[in-house]
């Protein structure tokens, strides 16, 4: 990717990230489960149209992970929430930080200003096979499917719990993005590097 190799040139220390983001709420998550045969199987449902939003950034070599859990999805949540990973990973002017995203439109173009050390590179439009985040949202979704909670903010509890081993299990982030990219970390890498050369 021309990007990389470019920042690479200019900065002792780059990493890549990958940010996508995915909506939780209290339109209930159904998935199949295991019973005895002939048991009548039910889960308990009351959709509401309430929602939460998780932004996700992975980063594709070591399986380290940030979550963000928002009410919104607009410009002023994306430059807090792109702000907050600036300060976790310790971008600046030492470590630049190349992020891969799509074209949301509430996502905010680097003219209108991205944290110091942070570069966005934008996905060609409906290119989501590019995208490794994907793959884990059925993680977040697996710890909240057949469940019927009562408000955003039981949901929210529930969400942050899942997220958190999500962030504390490099290796399980890895083996959902194995499925995307090669089984060896260096060569997923170079996978999705090669891949995003459609970007430039």
């Amino acid at each position: 990717m021309e990007q990389l190799r470019h920042a690479e040139l200019l900065h002792p220390k780059v990493s890549l990230w990958a940010l996508d983001e995915h909506r939780l709420g209290l339109k209930p998550i159904l998935r199949p489960i295991w019973a005895p045969t002939g048991q009548p199987l039910t889960a308990t449902v009351h959709p509401r149209y309430e929602w939460l939003y998780i932004y996700a950034f992975v980063n594709p070599e070591s399986g380290e992970s940030r979550f963000y859990l928002v009410p919104v999805l607009n410009k002023d949540a994306y430059q807090a929430v792109m702000a907050a990973f600036a300060q976790s990973v310790g971008a600046g002017p030492e470590h630049h930080v190349l992020v891969v995203e799509d074209g949301g439109g509430f996502h905010v173009p680097a003219l209108q200003g991205h944290p110091v050390g942070i570069q966005t590179v934008t996905l060609p439009p409906y290119s989501p096979e590019l995208q490794p985040v994907e793959r884990l949202w059925k993680l977040t979704d697996a710890t909240l499917a057949n469940q019927c909670f009562e408000s955003l903010d039981d949901l929210q509890t529930s969400s942050a719990r899942g997220l958190e081993t999500s962030k504390e299990e490099g290796e399980i982030v890895s083996s959902n993005l194995a499925a995307h990219m090669s089984a060896d970390r260096a060569e997923r890498v170079e996978l999705w590097k090669h891949q995003m050369k459609r970007t430039v």
